[in-house]
């Protein structure tokens, strides 16, 4: 939807991809979960931010505060809630992402990568949320679409995947035109395995 992310390239790879320097610190992850600091690109450059949106002070339509953390927008209302209205818009690079099946306790895990090995851009909206005491946290939340047909044996939902040459549309373009690239992902393009060998108490 994506669960979790994995981003284990080497940084070159990613900052010549977006033509930007990667964050200090940021060595290869295998287990990227919400609530911990993602790489994100916000249109000029690459930055941290918290995967998880708390829209402090919004309200929904019917007025009410808007309290949960939002991981993932859906691409059909994340242009029309008032709990989105003032977000910026951003790509999250990775290698893929993990989903689970089954019930609880006996759940498995799958890989979701790129047939090819290419680097993912996960489309996304951040903005930064000011504390009382003035500190501020950048923070992230991906948006997700219907599945493609790689991904709808295992999961309802998939992150919108974009190509390289419409990051900076998704960024900057009109509301209209980056709503038209939330689509999901041609089929046959991304292979889903079993995830084994990671370590899920691990970044």
């Amino acid at each position: 939807m994506p669960g979790r992310l994995f981003l284990t390239r080497p940084a070159e790879e990613i900052a010549a991809a977006f033509g930007a320097a990667v964050p200090e610190g940021q060595g290869p992850r295998a287990n990227i979960a919400p609530g911990q600091q993602v790489v994100v690109w916000d249109g000029a450059a690459l930055r941290l931010m918290r995967w998880g949106m708390i829209p402090v002070g919004r309200v929904n339509a019917r007025g009410r505060p808007v309290m949960e953390t939002i991981v993932n927008a859906r691409s059909e209302t994340v242009f029309d809630k008032s709990a989105f209205q003032g977000v910026q818009r951003g790509v999250v690079p990775c290698d893929g992402w993990y989903e689970w099946t089954g019930k609880a306790r006996r759940k498995q895990p799958w890989r979701i990568n790129p047939v090819d090995g290419s680097l993912l851009g996960f489309a996304a909206i951040w903005d930064v949320w000011k504390a009382p005491n003035g500190a501020e946290l950048a923070q992230v939340a991906t948006v997700t679409c219907a599945p493609n047909g790689d991904i709808a044996p295992i999961h309802h939902r998939m992150g919108v995947i974009l190509a390289p040459r419409d990051w900076p549309i998704w960024c900057a373009g009109s509301p209209s035109e980056a709503a038209a690239l939330c689509q999901p992902w041609p089929d046959g393009r991304l292979k889903v395995a079993h995830a084994e060998g990671v370590d899920w108490q691990g970044p």
